[in-house]
């Protein structure tokens, strides 16, 4: 057979060989298929350039605030902790059985309220026994000033002698001191019979007790037998940076600064109770940078609780006539701060300004805005200057009466129901 015929055998076995070679070319166009379609699908249709000009003239909505002129207290703010006015450690001042205990832990208490008692039998014989002394040494006493007369008198006509008068003058005063020794001991033997009688020092609350009747009590103990704690008024002392020192020196100076303990609860923040600045440490802490302060409270309804912790507000000054602004009006930019100011067209005008003291109740606005102006705070990052804006309603679901608000994109205008 010519070498030019080709071979049946031959072309059946190239076959799957070519089958083979076709796969990879066939997987890689139905992958650049799906490719396209998914690109296809997924790019975002052209927008029309008439609703994009219609879009880009749209009032931005917007909520306002007006720029008040209004005298705003400067406050610094710290964290506190409240601390009794006085606090107590009720201790026996003599050592015996602790036989009567008369009040209950956390009873509020008045001063010389009898608190408990320790047993006073051998307190009272030793009271007795110095009164019997005393009584003896006055009876010695009474008869050598009656001798001391009679020397006198024969010492006088020259029937005894100067030297047996003047004796019995020094016996006499021997006796005297002796009487005086005497009244020493009955008034510590008394005062011994008192101090079994543990009586509160003030007005105050008791704690915890620490020593049940039954108990022998000793004057060297040193747990005692309760802590009593005046809560009315009450302490709260607070740190300060050292910053601070001249602002609190200048409020000191003009009087008692006024200070409010507040709490934080429920999202928001409460004043418990207001106060008066009383103390200014007479150091700085080098340690921590802070100055310590204390200020005194009422406490008439007992808010406030020896240990607690409380957020200290403390006013040292009073912006007189100052312009002000919600702090969320105030922008800031890479050339500071500024305000949008929306005028009587509803146009925004970007309005740089210079602020000074500022907390959650409003900015100081040194220069740059006057009492009166609007100035946008909700919605004035999406504003820019020269742009429209509506102004809404504080709730944000409606615009200011006589200003209609935007539709959304593509939705149909409402037209106003017949009169």
């Amino acid at each position: 057979m010519d070498s030019l015929t080709p071979n049946p055998t031959d072309r059946n076995a190239q076959t799957p060989i070519r089958r083979r070679r076709r796969w990879p070319i066939v997987l890689l166009g139905l992958l650049l298929g799906a490719a396209i379609v998914g690109v296809a699908q997924f790019r975002p249709a052209p927008q029309d350039p008439a609703a994009r000009n219609r879009l880009a003239g749209l009032p931005i909505p917007v909520l306002v605030a007006t720029a008040t002129q209004r005298d705003m207290p400067i406050v610094l703010d710290g964290l506190g902790t409240v601390q009794a006015y006085n606090s107590v450690i009720v201790k026996p001042m003599v050592d015996g059985p602790l036989v009567a205990v008369n009040f209950n832990e956390g009873q509020s208490v008045a001063k010389g309220d009898i608190l408990a008692r320790i047993e006073p039998r051998a307190f009272q014989a030793a009271l007795d026994l110095a009164l019997a002394k005393k009584a003896q040494d006055e009876a010695l006493l009474a008869n050598a000033k009656v001798d001391l007369v009679r020397y006198l008198k024969l010492a006088g006509s020259n029937y005894s002698t100067a030297q047996q008068a003047d004796t019995q003058k020094a016996l006499v005063a021997q006796y005297e001191a002796l009487v005086r020794q005497d009244q020493a001991q009955v008034d510590s033997a008394r005062s011994n019979l008192d101090y079994t009688f543990v009586v509160s020092p003030l007005d105050g609350r008791a704690g915890v007790r620490a020593v049940d009747r039954g108990n022998i009590v000793h004057a060297s103990d040193a747990t005692g037998l309760v802590t009593i704690a005046q809560l009315q008024p009450i302490f709260v002392t607070f740190t300060l940076p050292q910053q601070a020192l001249p602002a609190v020196a200048k409020a000191i100076a003009g009087g008692e600064p006024t200070v409010l303990a507040t709490v934080q609860g429920a999202g928001r923040t409460t004043t418990v109770e207001a106060g008066k600045l009383t103390v200014l440490d007479n150091q700085v802490d080098s340690s921590t940078g802070t100055i310590k302060l204390k200020a005194t409270f009422p406490n008439q309804e007992s808010r406030l609780w020896p240990g607690g912790f409380v957020n200290v507000r403390l006013q040292v000054d009073i912006a007189r006539n100052a312009v002000t602004v919600p702090p969320a009006a105030v922008q800031r930019g890479p050339r500071g701060s500024f305000v949008y100011v929306i005028g009587a067209d509803d146009v925004a005008a970007r309005q740089p300004i210079k602020t000074g003291y500022e907390d959650e109740q409003g900015t100081i606005v040194l220069e740059g805005l006057k009492g009166g102006e609007r100035v946008a705070t909700d919605g004035a990052s999406r504003l820019t200057d020269g742009s429209k804006a509506v102004v809404a309603k504080a709730s944000g679901d409606a615009p200011q009466p006589g200003r209609e608000r935007p539709a959304a994109p593509g939705a149909p205008r409402q037209r106003p129901p017949p009169g």
